[in-house]
C-alpha cells in the first residue's frame, strides 16, 4: 500500500478534493490542516501514521511544497515527492515585530533561511511578490546554506506555472533539477498557468490572503491535466518496484 502526505500551502485549507482524487485510484491519503507560521517543526506532519505502508509519497503545494521537498530531503522514510510551485530555498516568516524567522525547524533546530530583502515594495495591485523572492536570493549573501539539499530525495515531480505571480516556481524547478543532476526528476509546466494548478476533477480554490497569483482559469487546468498522468505513473513506479 503506498502512503500520500498531502500538504496545503499558505491558504490554510487542506486540499480536500485532491485528497478524493487520490483515495478514488487507491492510495491512502492523510491530508492535515496544519497552522502555517514561523519555525514549524516538520517532524509535526503526520508521516508516522503512514509509516507502515511499504512507500511514502510526500506531496504539497507552495508552502506546503517547501515543506514536502525538506521532509524529502531530511526523512528517510520519504521515497517520492510531488512539489507544485516548489521553492529552491527554505524561507522566513515575518513576525508582527518585524524580524524574521525561519519557517521550519527539524530536530528542534531552526533551518537556515533566506531572509526577505527589506528595501523591496509591491509596486502592483493585487501586489505580485515573484520580484521580492528573486532580490532577497540575489541580495542575501548566505543564501547556499538556505538551498533544500533536493539531491538526498529518491524521486521528484515538479509542478510550476511559468506565470506564476507568488513567487519564480520554474526558476526554482530549473534549479531544483540542476541540483539533482542525474537523480530521477520530472518537471511539468505550462507558460501561461499561475502559481496553483487545477488537477481534472477539482475546484480552484480561493482561500487566502490577497495577492496576485499569475495564470488563467484554463491555462492552471492544462497544468493541472499535464501533471495528473505523470502524477499517477510516479506513485504506479513505486508501486511496480515495490511488487517486484
Amino acid at each position: 500500500m503506498i502512503g500520500v502526505l498531502l500538504l496545503h500551502g499558505s491558504s490554510g485549507a487542506p486540499d480536500v478534493d485532491r485528497a478524493r482524487l487520490l483515495e478514488a485510484e487507491g492510495y491512502d491519503v492523510l491530508a492535515p490542516r496544519w497552522t502555517v507560521t514561523h519555525e514549524v517543526p516538520l517532524e509535526s506532519f503526520p508521516l508516522d501514521e503512514l509509516a507502515d505502508h511499504d512507500r511514502l509519497v510526500v506531496m504539497g503545494s507552495s508552502w506546503g511544497a517547501e515543506a514536502a521537498l525538506l521532509l524529502g530531503a531530511l526523512d528517510e522514510r520519504v521515497d517520492a515527492v510531488v512539489a507544485f510551485a516548489p521553492s529552491a530555498y527554505v524561507w522566513g516568516r515575518v513576525l508582527e515585530d518585524g524580524s524574521q524567522r525561519s519557517a521550519w525547524t527539524w530536530r528542534g533546530e531552526p533551518l537556515p533561511f533566506v531572509p526577505f530583502a527589506p528595501d523591496w515594495a509591491a509596486i502592483d495591485d493585487p501586489p505580485s511578490y515573484v520580484g521580492l523572492y528573486r532580490q532577497s536570493v540575489a541580495t542575501y549573501a548566505d543564501a547556499e546554506r538556505a538551498r533544500i539539499p533536493v539531491e538526498r530525495i529518491r524521486d521528484v515531480l515538479l509542478v510550476a506555472g511559468g506565470d506564476d505571480q507568488v513567487w519564480p516556481a520554474v526558476e526554482f524547478a530549473a534549479e531544483i533539477a540542476r541540483r539533482r543532476g542525474d537523480l530521477p526528476t520530472r518537471i511539468v509546466t505550462v507558460p501561461e498557468a499561475g502559481h496553483r494548478a487545477v488537477l481534472p476533477g477539482e475546484e480552484p480554490k480561493a482561500a487566502g490572503q490577497r495577492m496576485a497569483r499569475g495564470g488563467t482559469a484554463a491555462a492552471d487546468r492544462e497544468l493541472g491535466a499535464l501533471a495528473w498522468p505523470e502524477i499517477l505513473r510516479l506513485l504506479a513506479d513505486g508501486l511496480r518496484v515495490h511488487r517486484a
